[in-house]
This record gives C-alpha cells, sequence and structure tokens, in this order.
C-alpha cells in the first residue's frame, strides 16, 4: 500500500498521557504511513484540548492539511459546545478532496453537525490513543479495517448476530443512509441544527459507561422526538463499561433491547463490532449502503459506493 499522510489532532477533551500518542503515531508509522501532529495536539484548557477557539483552529488547519486521513487522538467531551464555530463548507470541501475524518465518540458530534449542514460522509472509527496507542498490541480487526479504509479498498462490514436473532428468511435494507454513533451525542443533539433528518436510514448506536436503564431513557428521548419511527433498520454496536446494582432486579441490557423492539416498525440488530472496543470496524457515516441479514449473518456493504 502507497505511503499515506494522516493528520492527527485534538477536538475534544485533552490527552492525558502523551506517551499513548506517541505509540500511535509510531504504530501508524510502522504501518508505513506520514503522520503529522497538529500544533495544538497536547494543548490544555481545564479538561479540553485547548480553549474553543484553539479547538476550532485544529479542526480547520486538519480540513486544510491536505491530509488523506484527518485522525482525532481520543473523544471525551467538547465538541457540542463548538459546533456553531465549525466552517462546514471548508470540511465538506476537504472532505471532497479526499481527506476522510475519522474518529468516534465525542466526534459523532462533528460527523452528524457536518452530515446535517453539507451531506458529506465521514468515518466512524479508531482514535490515535485508545486504538493505536494501547499498551499491548492493537486489535488486528480494527488495524485491518482502518488499513482497507486509508487505501479507499473498504466495502463493507459483517459480523455474527446471537442465537436469538436468527432470521428464518433473508432481511434486506437497501440504500438506506447509514448515520448515528454515540448515543448519548445523538440523544444531546436532538432538536437542534447539528442532528441530521435522515428519513427511512440506518440508525447504528453504541455507548460506554453508561448504565442500561440510561441507555433507555436516551433511547426514549429519540423514540419521542420522532427519530427512531423513521428509519428502516437500528444496529446496536457494543454497550460497555457499566456497574449493574441489586436494585436492577433483572433488569438489563437485553430487557432495553427487548423495550425497543416493542416500540419501533424496523427491525432492531446487535453485536455490531463498533464502540469503546478493542475490536472496531470502519463505519461511512452519511453513506447510502446496503444491509442483509441471514440466518446470523448480518452485513454492511457500501462497496457499490466505489
Amino acid at each position: 500500500m502507497t505511503k499515506k499522510h494522516i493528520y492527527v489532532y485534538s477536538p475534544s477533551s485533552a490527552v492525558r498521557d502523551r506517551s499513548v500518542i506517541r505509540r500511535g503515531v509510531a504504530r501508524l508509522k510502522a504501518l508505513g504511513h506520514e503522520v503529522e501532529l497538529d500544533e495544538a495536539v497536547f494543548a490544555r484548557h481545564m479538561r479540553f484540548a485547548g480553549d474553543d477557539e484553539t479547538r476550532l483552529a485544529a479542526i480547520h488547519r486538519a480540513a486544510a492539511s491536505g491530509a488523506d486521513v484527518a485522525l482525532i487522538t481520543r473523544g471525551g467531551y467538547g465538541l457540542t459546545r463548538i459546533l456553531p464555530g465549525i466552517r462546514y463548507k471548508a470540511v465538506a470541501k476537504a472532505i471532497e478532496k479526499g481527506t476522510r475524518f475519522v474518529g468516534l465518540s465525542d466526534f459523532t458530534a462533528f460527523q452528524n453537525a457536518v452530515l446535517a449542514k453539507t451531506g458529506a460522509v465521514t468515518w466512524s472509527g479508531p482514535a490515535l490513543g485508545e486504538d493505536f496507542g494501547v499498551e499491548g498490541e492493537p486489535d488486528d480487526i480494527m488495524q485491518d479495517c482502518f488499513q482497507d479504509l486509508v487505501s479507499g479498498q473498504g466495502e463493507g462490514t459483517g459480523w455474527q448476530l446471537p442465537r436469538s436473532e436468527e432470521t428464518a428468511k433473508l432481511v434486506q435494507v437497501k440504500d438506506a443512509v447509514l448515520w448515528g454513533g454515540n448515543l448519548a451525542i445523538i440523544a444531546a443533539l436532538a432538536g437542534t441544527p447539528w442532528l441530521p433528518q435522515v428519513k427511512g436510514g440506518i440508525l447504528f448506536l453504541e455507548d460506554v459507561h453508561e448504565h442500561p436503564y440510561r441507555i433507555e431513557r436516551m433511547l426514549t428521548q429519540l423514540l419521542y422526538a420522532g427519530v427512531l419511527a423513521g428509519q428502516k433498520a437500528i444496529v446496536l454496536g457494543h454497550f460497555t463499561n457499566y456497574k449493574p446494582v441489586p436494585h436492577d432486579k433483572g433488569y438489563r441490557l437485553q430487557t432495553v433491547v427487548d423495550w425497543l423492539r416493542a416500540q419501533v416498525k424496523c427491525p432492531v440488530f446487535t453485536q455490531l463490532p463498533f464502540g469503546h472496543v478493542p475490536t472496531k470496524v470502519c463505519l461511512p457515516v452519511g453513506a447510502p449502503l446496503h444491509l442483509a441479514v441471514e440466518g446470523r449473518d448480518a452485513f454492511l456493504l457500501w462497496g457499490h459506493r466505489h
């Protein structure tokens, strides 16, 4: 694969451990890429990676970099408060010229705002720190999917559903826009200009550190806001790092999934390999794609876009 230019910047929370970023950079270089660090990549203002203007400037430098990939250092919090200041036309122009903006978690706010304002496609995928900067070896599937994205060879992803979701016949959703990301961010954008008005789409969701009742509460918000009713399918990734409590009395994540299925007419599938987990695929947010499910095999396919 030819060497690609990866621009690394920090649009959300401050980097806590510089060695994680250095390790991630070394890994990307070992894969044969050229890595450029934004001048404010280690900036700090309270919990943020610099004040609002610093982080906006970093986003705009990433857009002007001409890089093949603009990759975030980490998520956290900070993008929702600067959405009005982003120059969306400049971001869309960069995407049109070939820059792929990649990230997850708090980055969901940027991705959905870009989709709402311009219709341009960004990518849900790894962050430099938590994925390439880990102490052990990076996850093979994550790394392979990122390499496919960088090279422009990615055509889709597949995974296996739980036995309880096995289908008796082929289920297909064709040419539906994939959108979504972190559930807390999507719920926070409801009722704002930054939530895309996607009808007949495929909504994918994941989250971390959220107890199932909080997940249900956020889904309820999207339900009552009319967001869920307009979708052709809902695909749930991983919801991790929460602690059940004795008070739950059997209430668990599966309870929430069962409740969601009773509220919507579209199919709801789970176990998409995406979220705050080592094994994560890259997903084109805003792209029309096909969903196909047969038995326990599920596929999201976008190769027809190339």
